[in-house]
């Protein structure tokens, strides 16, 4: 049997403690806990974000976990208890609904899909398994952005680089994004319409809980469609909540 290469150690030891925490953390923190030197973990940490395992927010010198370490473990999240103890309540809401459904988790500024469900009949979206899209432009994204603290948003949205846009529409400064959020908090879901594909429109509700960063949306053609009912979206969310605290 091989001896293990310190730096590959350290490097799953610093993945381990960054997926068990549901804020980003300071490097120094991460070097303290796992007992390795400062300098070895920046240069870990510099190798990893060049890679996408993690991701660094500058305007708060903190480190979280990256969009590669969660495609990586992909095949896995497809069994994953918050996918598998949301399957059948989003297949319910579906069939109640007549309009699809996914589940979303947050991963730095993007939305990761960990589980779609699709009404019969209805066309393929975007949102497939596996997919990322910016967490700003989707329902998705911004019922989960309306949960966090304000300090964490704007790490995540610092300036107005830090927006892409896919049709054109949307907010593309963080003084735009603050507005939609406050918003959402007060109606108690997210909206959007046409800024992840035209013709489209979503909402979404948070799965209540503060560290689970996941949310439930349902989309539709607004051409053809009304609005679904949002109590029994809202509904769904906190049954997926209330799943996974038993």
């Amino acid at each position: 049997m091989g001896r293990p290469v310190p730096a590959a150690t350290a490097t799953l030891q610093v993945l381990r403690y960054l997926s068990g925490h549901p804020r980003p953390v300071a490097a120094a923190r991460i070097a303290e806990h796992l007992g390795l030197p400062r300098s070895s973990t920046y240069h870990l940490l510099a190798a990893m974000r060049a890679e996408n395992f993690v991701v660094q927010y500058p305007e708060e010198q903190t480190w979280g976990i990256g969009v590669a370490a969660w495609e990586v473990g992909h095949a896995f999240a497809q069994q994953e208890p918050l996918a598998r103890l949301a399957r059948v309540p989003l297949a319910r809401l579906v069939d109640l609904l007549g309009r699809s459904a996914h589940l979303v988790m947050l991963v730095g500024a993007d939305v990761l899909y960990v589980l779609e469900e699709r009404a019969p009949g209805r066309p393929p979206l975007v949102t497939d398994v596996g997919v990322r899209l910016p967490a700003h432009l989707t329902a998705s994204g911004r019922a989960i952005l309306a949960a966090l603290p304000p300090a964490q948003v704007r790490a995540i949205y610092p300036h107005a680089a830090a927006f892409v846009s896919r049709t054109g529409v949307g907010p593309k400064t963080p003084t735009e994004l603050r507005r939609i959020l406050s918003d959402t908090r007060q109606r108690g879901y997210a909206t959007e319409d046409g800024e992840v594909t035209p013709g489209f429109t979503s909402v979404a509700a948070v799965v209540p809980g503060e560290a689970i960063h996941a949310s439930v949306a349902v989309t539709w053609d607004k051409s053809r469609e009304q609005a679904p009912e949002i109590a029994a979206l809202q509904h769904t969310a906190a049954l997926i909540a209330e799943r996974l605290r038993r």
